[in-house]
């Protein structure tokens, strides 16, 4: 009987070891996280404070020279979202297009509003066309601006799982425009930008602290390419709020590239 105890005991044991093991495994982040990580604020700081006036001395960059139509205008019923015009992203974070897009948006949006979240880090797929390209995620951002709403979609993750569902809406103008590629960009369905708008290799073999030094140097290949994706960006920005806030779109490089659009 005394033996029969013990057995319960050693069984039970073993159980309970088993329940903990399952249950300590469930706090380590899933494979398909990207490893996103959290940037230096310094690192986000340069991103989110590149001055108008290198901006200003980028204008287009090398954007045209890349892809000579890199914003399309559209016409069809204003997208909005809470009483503001609204621009809606749809990436993966495995996508080296969309990699090299995500530093221009986080530009381009800084001059309109503030990242109230900060953006993380990660890598684009290793086993795609410029592999690794180190880049930001939108995935579980927060943004806040007065003049537009900014909804993203990071529909993807880096190992391409699932991460985040478009809706019924998202997905018809998606269909409509830019059939399911990434990136695409909509602004107020007014213009859109149905691929990337500079050479993702201007970041091959850069850190995320050394491309965003390089936002601030106008004449680098990194802020040629970034910083002028950007001005078109938020020349169509723009576009969308009717010229809000004065401050950045009559600067010289937005006036100009609205006239292109």
């Amino acid at each position: 009987m005394l033996w029969f105890g013990g057995a319960i005991v050693v069984v039970l044991a073993i159980v309970v070891a088993i329940v903990v093991v399952k249950l300590g495994s469930k706090s380590s982040p899933p494979a398909s996280s990207g490893d996103r990580h959290v940037l230096p604020a310094s690192v986000l700081k340069d991103v989110y404070t590149v001055p108008p006036a290198t901006l200003d001395k980028v204008g287009g960059g090398s954007v045209l020279s890349f892809n000579p139509q890199p914003v399309t205008a559209v016409s069809d019923t204003a997208l909005t979202s809470n009483g503001k015009p609204e621009m809606l992203y749809i990436g993966a974070e495995f996508c080296p297009y969309c990699a090299a897009m995500r530093w221009s948006m986080a530009v381009a949006l800084s001059r309109f509003g503030t990242f109230t979240t900060p953006l993380r880090g990660i890598h684009s797929s290793s086993t795609d066309t410029d592999p690794s390209t180190p880049t930001l995620t939108f995935y579980q951002s927060r943004y806040s601006s007065k003049y537009l709403e900014f909804v993203p979609v990071e529909n993807e993750t880096v190992a391409k799982t699932p991460l985040q569902n478009t809706t019924t809406a998202q997905t018809a103008i998606w269909n409509k425009y830019d059939a399911d590629s990434y990136p695409f960009i909509d602004f107020g369905s007014k213009y859109v930008i149905k691929a990337p708008i500079y050479n993702p290799q201007v970041l091959a073999g850069l850190t995320w602290a050394q491309i965003a030094a390089d936002l601030h140097n106008p004449s680098s290949p990194v802020a040629q390419g970034a910083l002028g994706a950007a001005n078109y960006i938020t020349a169509a920005i723009c576009k969308m709020t009717n010229s809000a806030p004065a401050s950045v779109c009559t600067s010289s490089a937005v006036s100009s590239l609205e006239g292109k659009l």
